[in-house]
């Protein structure tokens, strides 16, 4: 009976620790040394991050670095600066551009035309707009 129970407890700790060790596979996580170094080269805005980040986001970064190799020199750096952007955001401020991604991927093609050039417009206005100075107190 000593017996058994001696080779119950020592598989269950055999389980356990090879179930520790290979958790992140089995989850489908990935820490950011296991990262290919094209993965690593496309995703390196968010290398301080990623072994935080949950395993569903990082399946999708990953699926997008795939076509990073194909990208051309310009495209790269705006996958960089959009990436970087994102992992400057909150949580929040995640989860409130994911809902607009999401209603305006609803909008018909020709409404989207119009709302990105609204939009442009709206950006270049902020742009030439000169900030508003504060009125001098008591100039003589």
């Amino acid at each position: 009976m000593i017996q058994i129970m001696y080779l119950i407890r020592h598989h269950l700790l055999a389980f356990s620790i090879t179930l520790f060790l290979f958790l992140p596979t089995i989850a489908g996580a990935q820490t950011w040394e296991n990262l290919t170094p094209i993965q690593q080269e496309a995703l390196a805005p968010l290398s301080q991050q990623w072994n935080t980040l949950q395993a569903l986001q990082q399946q999708r970064l990953i699926n997008l670095a795939k076509r990073y190799p194909q990208l051309d020199a310009m495209k790269k750096q705006r996958l960089h600066n959009r990436l970087e952007k994102w992992s400057k955001l909150t949580p929040e401020q995640r989860d409130r551009a994911r809902e607009k991604f999401q209603a305006f991927s609803k909008v018909p093609l020709e409404k989207r035309e119009q709302v990105k050039q609204m939009v442009r417009q709206h950006e270049a206005e902020k742009l030439n707009t000169p900030a508003a100075t504060p009125p001098l107190a008591n100039m003589p």
